[in-house]
């Protein structure tokens, strides 16, 4: 049997001990609030004794599932907000559960300088019934505590950290987070970063379920669950990581014959973090970008993906827009936003990568769905709004035509038994392009590669071709005329599974096979694909398009060529021009 790739991962952690409570002796546990802590960091989270650890509960098959155990006896803490954004002004309904008797709550800015602009102290806590399948049905919390923002708090992103103390005299912590926007209609910044709020959703497997698996009777399954609910707290690693959380650009070369590694998900089984903290989030992709870019005199203002839905009107008067780390799903609704807000003149700075999948917004705004390869309700009545990839015949609304790339024309480098050797960065192609300029780049150099390797992970692409030595989009598979490619890597659309030495690859579960997805263009061989780096316009606006999930790599290790080609689009995308 072919084991997809989160099977594998199950498998080559279920040795791994289970999840020991770590202590460290940071600020915070030494009882110091975040106002006191260096500017570049939150400190580590801490978690109970290792005889009151209650985050995961370690299960045969690694079915390891974050839930309330509601168990007197053990010291737990969680929370939630009742929306992912929020304006100047509104107040916050935070859903809280915990077996203390009390709990403070402190509420930070995220970045370069963390900002606390609320908390509290001696709350009292509330033990909550939570429902089995709270990931699809919300948690149903009740008696929430009420946050007021105020016009004074500055766009961005925010920490709601719950903190108590377990039966040893430890300090517990969890998170919970939120979006705060501009004042409405009253942009304060040229440049909006949008938080990638549905893929974060997609890979939150709090309550035992994602878009990818889900743990049942104890077992860790690729099944995945087509109803997300946003009313549950976040996985522990989404929205906060310890500094020393391993990357994916840290794997080394796989040596010859050696069977695939995922030390990241190994440190997260055993430490008690989501398996998923580096396939997603704000603490693992936008956080670092956001930390680089504040320290070289950028600023944005906040919004959630899920506001290009909930709130049509949110990227009025923007010069440009920033997308960061891992945007791999979208809806049909925020497609529109974001082509019309490019038509219009708008540009878009995308430092991210792995387009590919369509999802809905359900329930007011707090249900995300996604069938992905399983029979969609929706099909036989709407079959273009049907959450599947978006170059399938179904579908039919290419994938590359938002951005320029598609994740079904890249997927994996450096990720497990996919080019597991490769540079991890880029050749260029287009030296004299503007994106270039200050770089002093070459045609034929290398750039990201050993030790931030931004192609580490998932990537974007097109199907291409050679012309006297430069690539073109052949475009069969909708990518825009006006695309230029100007730097590349070969990926590999499915990752290996199979033992050492095998002849093919194997095809995960959701694999975009013929037989799953028949797609809309012609391509045969869809194995092999490419990452590229990218340019196109449409209407009056254009986009850049890193094509990779881990761009960011470049700039905290300090790639010259990597910050450069980001100084380079943000001044310009910021510019009245």
């Amino acid at each position: 049997m072919t084991l997809s790739r989160r099977e594998l991962l199950a498998l080559a952690v279920s040795a791994a001990a289970a999840s020991a409570a770590t202590r460290n002796d940071d600020a915070l546990a030494a009882g110091k609030s975040t106002a006191a802590l260096p500017a570049t960091d939150l400190p580590n989270q801490t978690v109970g004794s290792e005889e009151g650890e209650h985050v995961w509960n370690a299960l045969p098959g690694a079915g390891h599932r974050e839930f309330p155990l509601n168990d007197p006896s053990i010291t737990e803490i969680f929370g939630y907000t009742e929306w992912l954004s929020y304006a100047p002004g509104e107040s916050i309904r935070l859903f809280t559960h915990t077996t203390a008797n009390t709990y403070d709550i402190e509420v930070v800015r995220d970045g370069l300088k963390p900002l606390k602009v609320w908390s509290a102290t001696g709350q009292r806590g509330i033990r909550q019934q939570t429902p089995e399948n709270a990931y699809a049905v919300g948690c149903r919390w009740v008696d929430p505590v009420v946050i007021p923002t105020a016009a004074s708090w500055p766009s961005g992103f925010y920490l709601i950290i719950l903190r108590t103390r377990d039966q040893a005299g430890g300090i517990l912590e969890r998170e919970a987070g939120f979006v705060l926007r501009p004042p409405n209609g009253q942009r304060t910044q040229r440049l909006a970063l949008i938080w990638t709020s549905t893929t974060a959703t997609a890979y939150n497997d709090w309550g035992g379920a994602n878009s990818y698996r889900t743990v049942t009777n104890g077992v860790s399954r690729s099944i995945l669950a087509p109803r997300l609910s946003l009313q549950r707290p976040w996985a522990r690693g989404l929205l906060r990581l310890p500094k020393d959380a391993p990357r994916i650009a840290d794997v080394p070369d796989l040596p010859p014959f050696a069977a695939p590694q995922y030390p990241f998900v190994e440190w997260a089984l055993k430490n008690g973090y989501t398996r998923h903290y580096s396939d997603a989030g704000w603490a693992y992709y936008e956080r670092p970008f956001v930390l680089w870019a504040e320290q070289n005199g950028y600023e944005f203002d906040y919004l959630s993906q899920h506001d290009l839905q909930l709130q049509p009107d949110c990227l009025k008067g923007y010069q440009g827009v920033v997308i960061v780390g891992h945007d791999e799903y979208w809806t049909w609704d925020m497609r529109d936003r974001i082509e019309s807000f490019i038509k219009n003149g708008g540009r878009v700075a995308r430092f991210a990568a792995n387009y590919i999948w369509q999802t809905r917004i359900e329930d007011g705004g707090r249900t995300q769905v996604s069938y992905k390869t399983t029979p969609d309700p929706i099909s036989a009545t709407n079959p273009r709004r049907t959450t599947t990839s978006w170059d399938s015949k179904m579908v039919h609304r290419p994938a590359a035509s938002t951005f320029g790339l598609s994740g079904l024309g890249g997927v994996y480098v450096r990720f497990g038994g996919t080019t597991p050797r490769a540079t991890g960065g880029y050749t260029v192609y287009r030296p004299g392009h503007w994106v270039f300029r200050g770089t002093d780049a070459r045609y034929g150099d290398q750039f990201g590669g050993a030790p931030s390797r931004i192609t580490a992970f998932e990537v974007d692409g097109v199907d291409y071709t050679f012309r006297g030595g430069l690539p073109y989009p052949t475009h069969v598979d909708g990518a825009p005329q006006s695309l230029e490619i100007l730097a590349m890597t070969p990926a590999v659309r499915f990752e290996s599974n199979l033992p050492p030495g095998s002849p093919v690859m194997a095809p995960r579960s959701d694999a975009p096979t013929k037989e799953h997805w028949p797609l809309f263009y012609p391509i045969e061989n869809i194995e092999y694909g490419s990452a590229m780096m990218a340019v196109m316009t449409a209407g009056k606006g254009e986009v850049f398009n890193s094509g990779c999930c881990a761009w960011m790599e470049g700039l905290r290790r300090g790639d010259f060529v990597v910050q450069q080609i980001t100084k380079n689009v943000l001044d310009r995308f910021a510019a009245n021009t």
